[in-house]
């Protein structure tokens, strides 16, 4: 079960126009990285709860066949004043309505979160929790103290029964270091607790009903890469991760052409008289003008174009954008539309107090 009904407020403008979990990285919505890795282990049948822009996704995945699988969705919406709008049902509510629709749930299933990219050794966490009899089971990882105001903290016993949790408490009042990764696995059993027609959420509602009816309801410590873009500085973050190629199967596209610097086809780069310094991928059909500095980590998404005299330094710049030189983009993230810089501060086209100029290649 991938969720991916949600509407990504808080990484906005990222989500202005597309899902969550469509937002790019290395050319590549966050979902297919998932989708990818689940088939790897040997998962074939994903329900997606889809509702704010869902055909974008559904338009993209459709069937799944491309990647081995067996994908369906379940559209989270309703009728007002004759119009369908989309209405999430919650996290849990959403598998309830799959359930009661078709059946699907009638083995144990994965849940995950269609806005992260994650490595977890899906087999091994399987077998812990058949192995403890679990009826539902949360796959945590141990963070840093001082990050923990960032998480709801997963609270265990010694045996890793959970007993409570905390919602990103302050690091003096923490009671444990273990992160949720909003990854869960569940029995069929789970879904009798969540009521039928309306908005239910896991974390905040069906969790602690396990908890209160002492339901066996463990807790999963697991060292795995686990890329969170819950906020608008993760995902600036989580690129220059990739991008320096410190997660493993997120390989740069292209070919390398020169070291630390990667290029797709039919690109024009005025090699001569421009800077590059790695690592960068350049889309195909990218036009680079003479004079041009990019300094890696970046990315420059196929169909821009950087002019004359533009500096753009670890920059996330997506397709068909044009920066105008002679200008500095620094740590930002540039689209046709808008330009946002890792503070959250965003400026968009049109806007006269802007100090950047930017716009769409294909004008």
């Amino acid at each position: 079960m991938i969720l991916a009904a949600g509407q990504g407020t808080r990484v906005r403008p990222l989500t202005k126009n597309v899902p969550k979990p469509m937002v790019p990285i290395l050319g590549k919505p966050v979902m297919e990285y998932l989708i990818e890795h689940m088939a790897r282990y040997g998962v074939r049948e994903i329900m997606v709860n889809v509702a704010f822009n869902h055909y974008k996704i559904e338009n993209y995945f459709g069937d799944g066949r491309r990647w081995g699988v067996d994908l369906g969705y379940s559209y989270e919406g309703a009728r007002e004043h004759g119009e369908i709008v989309p209405k999430p049902f919650g996290s849990a509510g959403g598998m309830r309505k799959i359930q009661d629709f078709g059946g699907f749930f009638d083995e144990t299933t994965i849940v995950v979160c269609g806005d992260a990219v994650v490595d977890l050794d899906i087999g091994a966490a399987l077998h812990e929790h058949k192995s403890k009899g679990a009826i539902a089971s949360v796959v945590a990882l141990e963070v840093p103290l001082d990050q923990v105001q960032n998480y709801g903290v997963v609270v265990a016993d010694n045996e890793g029964r959970i007993t409570s949790f905390q919602e990103k408490p302050k690091p003096a009042e923490a009671k444990s270091r273990l992160a949720s990764t909003g990854i869960y696995i569940f029995e069929p059993e789970v879904l009798d607790l969540v009521p039928k027609g309306k908005p239910f959420d896991i974390g905040s509602e069906l969790f602690p009903l396990l908890v209160e009816k002492g339901l066996p309801f463990y807790v999963q410590k697991r060292f795995f890469n686990w890329i969170d873009i819950g906020r608008l500085n993760d995902y600036w973050e989580v690129s220059q991760r990739v991008l320096r190629g410190e997660v493993a199967q997120m390989d740069m596209p292209g070919k390398e052409v020169q070291p630390g610097v990667w290029v797709g086809l039919n690109t024009s780069i005025a090699w001569e008289s421009s800077k590059l310094v790695g690592p960068i991928y350049v889309g195909s059909n990218v036009r680079i003008e003479p004079g041009v500095s990019i300094i890696g980590p970046a990315w420059i998404g196929h169909g821009s174009h950087i002019r004359s005299g533009a500096r753009v330094e670890r920059c996330i710049v997506f397709d068909y954008t044009r920066i105008s030189g002679p200008q500095t983009m620094s740590e930002m993230i540039v689209s046709p539309q808008y330009c946002v810089g890792r503070d959250g501060v965003a400026h968009y086209l049109g806007e006269d107090m802007s100090p950047f100029r930017w716009g769409d290649a294909r004008g």
